[in-house]
């Protein structure tokens, strides 16, 4: 049996704009940071490699204003006295000290932008596959527009951080602690008097992180709102221009538009706030050390070199505090992006794989049993939808399930196709509760071919291989054949290599349902399923895959979900179904032959067609 792949559904979040209250996904405690040291934890040695780098890197650096002390004490006296060897000593170790610094920030700069592409590589790539591995009812409930935004602006906003925030951090506080023991080593008096300044600047970082914090997670949200609203309306083109949507569109994007713009502008402001409080602290602890190192100099406590060489120390310890800011800016931003990341990758699908799959029994070639029993299903809201529902379909037998909207046709299918679990009670095929089996054995048994007929962008045959990855195209031609879809595939201008582009728009909307149908048919199931798979079909259409499908359908269980009387008239069998109930079952001609609901609807149909 060949491995196959459902037809995926294209939801009414993918129609439609989305709401703007679209709300996140919940965070757990600590996932945040699980999910950081899992993408650090593969690059422990080369994090190591580029601290090194940065310590001798800012040791080297942070020898600058020494040798300016030593020039200034020792190099201009010994000059006076006609030695010039001190000056030209200190002098090239300056700038051996600039060049060496330099060469290791260069190496230091390189080393860690191989790493933050890795780590962003690893994210990127863990998000996606997540996203694919949720369970349907995930993807109902949060828009695609949402899932992009983690992979795309909060993953960015994480590279800023990884790419310059963290280098920053890094060196200001390498910088901060050569200093500190420098000064304090060089006087102890303007040093403690340099300690001190560390209480004002410790409460105003403290506050604008708490002040911060909230501002950056409206910022994250209010983005993901903008991506959602700009996404899910140009997916929606078609019916916006035709219903002329565009005005309320503009009205809705505006809205959340304002809402982004006013959260970053909170952003900045309290990053203003900071800078400016920040310097201000800073400007006024440098006066009052300066004033304090003179007095020192001039009872001759203090020589003036080492008064110059703590001004410059005081420059160098005060000034990253612009680069601190930016940092704080971007770590904030970046940390409420890491928390939305974290919630998307730490969510569970609600349809889980099983820790132990049981095996099938063999296949005998004729279709697989199908059984519900005791099922009862409820969506996230609570409100129930099959009650208790007991259901067997026999191997081979094509069933067709009719009622009307709401009545429980499609929830019935998606159980089937385990897009969604029961709430109580089992759905087995051959006996095996389909929670048991590995999810490649049950797609593999079980295909689904919906209303939506959604194509990926590439060729036909590449889209109808999706059924087979492996398929040669001879066996792809004789899938389309089979379906009644190689005449009009042959007729496109590239034939089976004609790129049907996004979501299939270069051919019609019965084309693509044929294509489906070929991509399913492909897959050899044993079970298939068709959710109003013919709906998109015009009559002479409908007419040929009916026909095709009399041959196709024999031998293997088919479930058609149908509101076209046509179709279910190649089933064995006809469910009708009353809010999530069977209330008739038999042979389509015995039921026409009756008086209930199906002769009913059959007459109702019979008359429209005249």
């Amino acid at each position: 049996m060949t491995t196959a792949v459902a037809e995926p559904a294209l939801e009414e979040d993918d129609l439609l704009p989305a709401a703007a209250d679209d709300q996140d996904i919940p965070v757990p405690p600590g996932a945040p940071r699980a999910l950081l040291g899992s993408l650090l934890a593969p690059h422990r040695r080369r994090i190591a490699v580029a601290v090194l780098t940065v310590l001798v890197q800012q040791a080297t650096l942070q020898a600058g204003p020494l040798l300016v002390a030593l020039a200034i004490d020792r190099g201009i006296p010994a000059l006076r006295d006609h030695d010039a060897g001190p000056l030209i000593a200190v002098t090239a170790a300056y700038l051996g000290c600039a060049l060496v610094a330099t060469l290791l920030q260069r190496s230091f700069i390189r080393y860690a932008a191989r790493i933050n592409q890795d780590i962003l590589l690893d994210l990127r790539g863990r998000i996606f596959r997540h996203a694919q591995r949720l369970s349907l009812d995930f993807h109902e409930r949060y828009t695609s527009g949402r899932i992009i935004s983690r992979a795309t602006s909060d993953v960015d906003t994480l590279r800023e951080l990884l790419a310059e925030g963290l280098q920053e951090l890094l060196m200001v506080c390498l910088s901060v602690g050569y200093i500190t023991v420098v000064l304090c080593l060089m006087d102890w008096r303007l040093g403690l008097a340099a300690l001190v300044s560390f209480l004002p600047m410790y409460l105003i970082i403290r506050s604008f992180r708490r002040r911060s914090q909230q501002v950056y997670r409206r910022s994250r949200t209010a983005v993901a709102a903008l991506i959602v609203r700009f996404t899910e309306t140009m997916n929606g083109i078609r019916p916006v221009q035709a219903f002329r949507r565009e005005s309320a569109n503009n009205r809705a994007f505006d809205t959340v538009n304002q809402q982004s713009a006013t959260a970053t502008a909170d952003g900045l402001l309290e990053m203003a706030r900071y800078v400016f409080l920040s310097r201000m602290t800073a400007n006024t602890w440098i006066t009052g050390v300066v004033v304090l190192g003179a007095l020192l100099v001039s009872d001759g406590s203090l020589e003036l070199g080492v008064l110059t060489a703590f001004v410059l120390y005081l420059r160098r310890l005060y000034d990253p505090i612009d680069q601190l800011a930016m940092f704080l800016n971007s770590y904030q931003s970046a940390a409420a992006a890491l928390e939305k990341m974290a919630g998307l990758l730490a969510h569970e699908p609600s349809v889980p794989e099983p820790a132990e799959p049981a095996p099938l029994p063999a296949a005998t070639g004729k279709g697989r049993e199908v059984a519900f029993r005791g099922t009862r299903f409820a969506y996230a809201n609570g409100k129930e939808v099959l009650p208790e529902f007991d259901l067997v379909l026999p191997a081979g037998q094509t069933t067709a399930v009719v009622g009307a909207t709401g009545a429980g046709k499609s929830t019935l299918a998606k159980l089937l196709a385990r897009f969604y679990d029961p709430t109580a009670g089992t759905v087995t095929l051959d006996g095996v509760d389909l929670r048991a089996l590995a999810t490649a054995d049950l797609r593999a048994e079980v295909v689904m071919v919906t209303q939506e007929s959604f194509l990926f962008s590439g060729t036909v045959a590449e889209n109808i291989a999706v059924g087979k990855p492996d398929a040669t195209r001879s066996e792809i031609e004789a899938a389309a054949r089979a379906i009644g879809a190689h005449e009009f595939i042959a007729a496109l201008p590239d034939g089976y290599d004609t790129d049907v582009r996004k979501r299939g728009g270069r051919i019609s909307a019965g084309q693509r349902q044929l294509v489906a149908f070929a991509r399913a048919l492909l897959a050899d199931p044993a079970v298939l399923i068709l959710d109003e798979a013919t709906s998109s079909l015009d009559v002479p259409g409908e007419q040929a895959v009916q026909h095709a499908m009399q041959t196709v359908l024999a031998g293997r269980t088919a479930v058609i979900i149908a509101h076209r009387l046509s179709t279910v008239e190649i089933a064995d069998r006809v469910l009708v179904m009353d809010q999530g109930r069977v209330v008739e079952d038999g042979t389509p001609a015995a039921l026409i032959a009756g008086e209930g609901r199906f002769a009913t609807l059959h007459q109702t149909w019979k008359d429209s067609l005249v």
